[in-house]
């Protein structure tokens, strides 16, 4: 994840759009639903949207794709959207945060799913949480909301009985839920790699080593910023949050603060593994210099030796004895057993 941040040029008044020219174009998808009752709608316009808003019915507006500003600003205009609010929706990225406005309730999340070339990928999505109403703004196609979708399908269910306050609710635990099996992968990597750094350090382990810190630096920007957005729900007075959902909002709460805390525990894992990655590659170039070390003491007075008789003068008596060759060779090699026994004596070869 790149960290790009659209902003409206300097000085330019609050709530001015800019536009990313990036943009997927974007593609709406409506569900209206009562108790007993459910429609869905796929590729429908603004005032097909005002015709399926009727008395005693629901609305979940999903946008996918951030790039029609016509379409956002008639969003807006249909569903009383305060201009700061639909700032904060097409400006990616966002804070994580909650805040309320007079017609409805802005929540910024991030939603995290396994990328392709990227191991992680993470979106914004904005909720606005109206009175009958849900509006889900997400940057690209696709997203791990289907679960919330199939509940929505079943007749009499939880969330098609509670106001829509309920299901947005639904859709931000979904989403949190969503970071799990994310977490639980970085933990099995995580126990794979502990048993690499201390068997097999190579720059391969090194590799997945930053790989992993870079992974699990997204995953602390993604979920610390939700937990106190979602502390502002719980413990905030907002009107078009009932006592219920606030309660419900407790246990997401608790999920956020769970993933929190296993994120931080593996960063320090990560750090650890790196510690120990650099120690057993201390140990291992130490034990490298002392094996050369010790052969070249060996070496030493046996070049000593070598060099006294390879020195060209003529009164050097042991040259003209026959046994002389022998007795040097001799003499080196009881040298050269008497510093291997000595340095296997002082546990410096041999011995662990």
């Amino acid at each position: 994840m790149t960290l790009r941040v659209r902003k409206p040029p300097v000085g330019a008044a609050p709530g001015t759009l800019v536009m990313d020219p990036e943009a997927l174009s974007s593609v709406v998808r409506v569900f209206s639903y009562d108790e007993d009752t459910l429609e869905e709608n796929e590729s429908v316009g603004v005032e097909e949207i005002g015709e399926l808003r009727t008395v005693g019915r629901k609305l979940w507006v999903d946008v996918q794709g951030l790039g029609d500003e016509r379409l956002m600003r008639q969003l807006a205009e249909s569903f009383s959207i305060h201009p700061l609010a639909l700032e904060d929706v097409v400006h990616v990225r966002v804070r994580p945060k909650a805040e309320p406005y007079e017609q409805n309730l802005l929540i910024v999340t991030r939603m995290l799913r396994q990328g392709h070339g990227d191991p992680l990928d993470v979106e914004q999505v904005s909720l606005l949480i109206g009175r009958d109403y849900v509006l889900t703004f997400q940057e690209t196609y696709g997203d791990v909301l289907d679960p919330v979708r199939r509940r929505l399908k079943v007749q009499n269910s939880r969330i098609r009985s509670h106001s829509s306050d309920y299901l947005g609710y639904v859709i931000l635990d979904t989403i949190i839920d969503a970071y799990y099996p994310l977490v639980e992968r970085v933990g099995d990597r995580l126990e794979i790699l502990e048993e690499r750094v201390l068997s097999e350090a190579s720059p391969e382990t090194l590799r997945e080593l930053n790989s992993m810190k870079t992974l699990l630096m997204k995953l602390k920007r993604a979920i610390v910023p939700q937990r106190e957005a979602v502390n502002t729900l719980v413990l905030d007075d907002h009107e078009l949050l009932s006592e219920n959902v606030r309660i419900h909002l407790r246990d997401t709460q608790d999920h956020i603060v769970q993933l929190a805390e296993g994120v931080e525990q593996a960063r320090e894992l990560v750090n650890g593994l790196m510690n120990i990655y650099l120690t057993v590659v201390s140990n291992r170039m130490n034990e490298v210099m002392k094996t050369l070390t010790i052969v070249a003491s060996i070496f030493v007075p046996l070049t000593f030796m070598a060099g006294i008789y390879g020195m060209n003068f003529a009164n050097m008596p042991e040259l003209e004895v026959s046994w002389a060759y022998p007795t040097l060779l001799g003499a080196m090699t009881l040298v050269a057993i008497g510093m291997v026994a000595y340095f296997w004596r002082k546990g410096w070869i041999g011995r662990r």
